[in-house]
C-alpha cells in the first residue's frame, strides 16, 4: 500500500511542477498571436479610449477575479470547518488552481485538492468529503444556472445567431452534450453524498476489479470506504452549512463571468450596455465556460481564446476579439501560472520543515 501512496504522491508532485507552465502559455500566446496576425484591426484600435473610463473597467475585471478567489477561499473555510485561517485558504487555492490551469481542463485540479488538504492534516474522510463536495455544488450551479438561462432567453446564449433551437450548430450540439453530462455525473456525485453513499462504496469497488484499473485498485477502494465516511459528516452538517457553502460558489462563479462584461465595456467603445446585453454576454460566457470544460489543452489553453472571439461577435468588432480575449486570460488564468511559481515552492519548503520536525518529534504550527 505504502507503494501506491507513494506513487500517488509522486504524480501529485509531478502535477505541480513549475516547468509545467510552459506549455499551456505556449499554447495560449501562440493562439492569440495567431488570432492578432489574422484579425487584429489598427482602425479598432485607434478608436479604444485610453481615459480613465478604460483603466477603471480593466480593474473592474481584476477585482472581479480578485473575489472570486476570497469566495472559493471563504467556502475552502467553511467547508473544512474553519480549520484554515485566511492567508493559508487563500495560498490552498492559488496552488488549487494552478493545478488546474496546468492540467487539461478534463481532467481538473481534484486529485491535487485531495493532496494538499491531506498535507495540511486533514482526515482521508475529510479531505474527500470537502472535494466532493465542492465538485457536487460547483456542478449543482452550473447545471442550474444554465437550464434557467436557457429557458429565459433560448438557443441565443450559445452563440450569435441561434435564435430558434433549429438554428443550433456544432457548438450548441457540444454545448447541450456537455451540460447533459454533467448533470448526470454531478446527480451520481448527488445521489452518493446525500442519498445512497453504499451504493457508490459498492459501485468503486466492482470498478477496482477492472483489469485495465489494476495500478488504481488500492485507492479506489480505500476512497470506496472513505466515501461512506465523508457521506455521514456531510449529511450531519446544519443548514448553514450549505446555504453558505452554496452561496460562496454562487458568488465565486458569478463574479467570474461578470469580468468579461467588464472588458468588453472597458475596449469597446461603442457598446450600448443595457442591462439585457449584459445579460446575454453573461448567459454566453458560462455556455463558453461549458465547451471549455472538456478542453484536452491544460486550462483550456488556446481553446479559450480560440472560442472567445465567436461567442461575442455581435458585441465585439472582429479587430479586437483577440486583443481582450490575452487581457482575460492574463487576468484570470495566467495570473494563476505566475502566483505557482511564487507560492508553491514557499508552499513546499513550510511542508518540508514541518515533515522535518515531525520526524524530531517537534511540535509545530507551520
Amino acid at each position: 500500500m505504502s507503494t501506491h501512496k507513494d506513487q500517488d504522491i509522486k504524480s501529485v508532485l509531478e502535477n505541480l511542477k513549475l516547468s509545467k507552465i510552459f506549455l499551456p502559455t505556449i499554447i495560449g500566446i501562440g493562439v492569440v498571436v495567431w488570432l492578432m496576425s489574422r484579425q487584429l484591426d489598427v482602425s479598432e484600435l485607434a478608436k479604444l479610449d485610453k481615459s480613465a473610463h478604460t483603466i477603471f473597467w480593466i480593474l473592474m475585471a481584476v477585482f472581479m477575479y480578485v473575489l472570486r478567489h476570497l469566495f472559493y477561499a471563504w467556502r475552502l473555510r467553511i467547508a473544512t470547518g474553519y480549520a484554515f485561517s485566511w492567508l493559508k485558504a487563500i495560498q490552498l487555492i492559488v496552488i488549487w488552481e494552478f493545478s488546474t490551469a496546468v492540467s487539461p481542463t478534463s481532467v481538473g485540479g481534484a486529485g491535487v485538492a485531495f493532496f494538499l488538504l491531506a498535507q495540511e492534516k486533514l482526515s482521508g474522510a475529510k479531505s474527500i468529503s470537502v472535494v466532493l463536495y465542492t465538485m457536487v455544488i460547483d456542478t449543482m450551479f452550473f447545471v442550474c444556472a444554465l437550464i434557467v438561462l436557457y429557458l429565459s432567453i433560448g438557443p441565443i446564449m450559445i452563440r450569435p445567431g441561434m435564435v430558434e433551437f433549429s438554428d443550433i450548430d456544432g457548438y450548441g450540439i457540444t454545448f447541450l452534450t456537455v451540460l447533459g453530462f454533467m448533470g448526470i455525473y454531478g446527480s451520481i456525485f448527488f445521489y452518493g453524498l446525500f442519498i445512497n453513499p453504499v451504493a457508490i462504496k459498492r459501485l468503486l469497488i466492482v470498478v477496482s476489479r477492472f483489469p485495465l484499473l489494476k495500478r488504481f485498485r488500492t485507492e479506489l477502494r480505500n476512497t470506496a470506504y472513505d466515501v461512506v465516511t465523508s457521506a455521514k459528516e456531510i449529511q450531519q452538517k446544519p443548514a448553514s452549512f450549505f446555504l453558505k457553502t452554496f452561496g460562496c460558489t454562487m458568488g465565486a462563479w458569478t463574479v467570474r463571468f461578470i469580468a468579461i462584461n467588464c472588458l468588453i465595456i472597458a475596449f469597446v467603445a461603442d457598446y450600448d450596455s443595457t442591462p439585457y446585453d449584459n445579460f446575454i454576454i453573461f448567459a454566453r460566457s458560462i455556455a463558453m465556460h461549458t465547451i471549455e470544460a472538456f478542453s484536452p489543452t491544460p486550462g483550456a489553453a488556446g481553446v479559450a481564446e480560440f472560442l472567445f472571439g465567436g461567442f461575442f461577435t455581435d458585441y465585439i468588432p472582429i479587430g479586437l476579439a483577440a486583443l481582450i480575449a490575452l487581457v482575460w486570460r492574463l487576468i484570470g488564468y495566467y495570473s494563476y501560472l505566475i502566483a505557482g511559481v511564487i507560492i508553491i515552492p514557499n508552499w513546499f519548503v513550510t511542508l518540508r520543515e514541518r515533515k522535518r520536525l515531525e520526524k524530531e518529534g517537534i511540535v509545530n504550527e507551520l
